[in-house]
């Protein structure tokens, strides 16, 4: 995660600014790449916008580095806390020469997690509890600071954390839906899918927006659809489908230049206003995919997927769900 670094605010609160591509759409100009020698190393590549005297540069970094040298620090995201590392002066110098600003970029380490808030969380949803509200117990926001090395089994089975993506681990979005999406632009023009930012793509669904009655899917390996042996390393994959993904203007940005488009192509969140304000608890916003969780319980659950393999709708709600988020507007 980066943030902006205002040393001179008079406020301490306002002294780190966290990152997002809806407010900072340069992160737009930001790939990132995975090692091919499967060595736990990966690639950021800034790819500056046409025209710009800068000229693409790239950082090399690792997926679990060594952090007893890097100073700690509280990061807060959406009113969920936890514990990372600041990444050191190497790191931040390369983020701060591309953006023209200091930058901090910090991780969490391996193991590490933050409380997932509101009705999202697969317990919260089977127990109809929200967590996070001020009626909330001190005790399950102490959890969130406990290592994970001092939990029991029980307290590891029972809760449900994520790292820094928003509030979700999983977003699983349908080709289905994208098509109809570029339905709404100008002739020609086709939505990039990576605006949505999902990490599940899925093709098949019977119309457009019909994951938004989906509650749990199950991903079958495609050797084992075809009636082969499973073993540990390509089990069946269960998806708990828990809340919409609300969305904002970072629809609209341009990737290439790193601005908000000035086209059709940067009023897609307008475009979908039209109709797609279908979570009861959000109406000024529209929804588009679904937020996910890993199912199945205990040690081990989870498996390996691959491009190809089989989906199957394993639950379907009989309503659409309500996103909340204390705090989240």
């Amino acid at each position: 995660m980066l943030f902006k670094h205002n040393p001179s605010a008079s406020d301490p609160a306002n002294q780190l600014q966290r990152m997002t591509v809806t407010y900072f759409a340069e992160l737009g100009l930001f790939t990132q790449s995975l090692s091919e020698a499967g060595d736990g190393k990966f690639t950021v590549t800034y790819n500056p916008p046409p025209g710009a005297e800068r000229e693409k540069t790239q950082l090399g970094l690792e997926f679990d580095p060594d952090v007893r040298a890097l100073e700690e620090m509280e990061v807060d995201l959406h009113g969920s806390k936890t514990r990372a590392m600041d990444m050191g002066r190497e790191v931040n110098g390369w983020f701060s020469d591309c953006f023209g600003w200091d930058v901090i970029c910090v991780y969490m380490p391996k193991g590490s997690t933050r409380q997932v808030l509101g009705n999202l969380a697969p317990k919260a949803v089977a127990d109809g509890t929200k967590r996070g509200d001020s009626s909330t117990s001190w005790f399950s926001t102490l959890t969130a600071y406990v290592p994970e090395s001092l939990k029991g089994k029980e307290e590891k089975e029972k809760e449900e954390g994520i790292t820094f993506a928003d509030c979700a681990p999983y977003l699983v979005v349908t080709e289905e839906s994208v098509r109809d999406v570029s339905s709404r632009l100008p002739d020609g023009a086709e939505m990039d899918v990576t605006k949505f930012r999902p990490n599940i793509v899925l093709e098949g669904a019977g119309e457009a927006y019909e994951e938004d009655f989906w509650g749990a899917i199950s991903i079958l390996p495609s050797h084992a659809a075809n009636g082969d042996r499973m073993d540990e390393e390509s089990s069946e994959v269960e998806i708990l489908l828990t809340q919409n993904c609300i969305r904002c203007q970072s629809l609209n940005i341009d990737y290439t230049n790193g601005t908000y488009a000035n086209t059709q192509e940067g009023a897609v969140l307008k475009k979908l206003m039209k109709d797609r304000r279908v979570d009861q608890a959000k109406k000024y916003s529209p929804v588009f995919g679904r937020y996910g969780f890993l199912g199945g319980k205990g040690e081990g659950r989870g498996g390996v997927v691959h491009v190809g393999d089989e989906v199957r709708l394993s639950k379907r709600n009989g309503e659409r769900t309500t996103f909340y988020w204390p705090g989240l507007m």
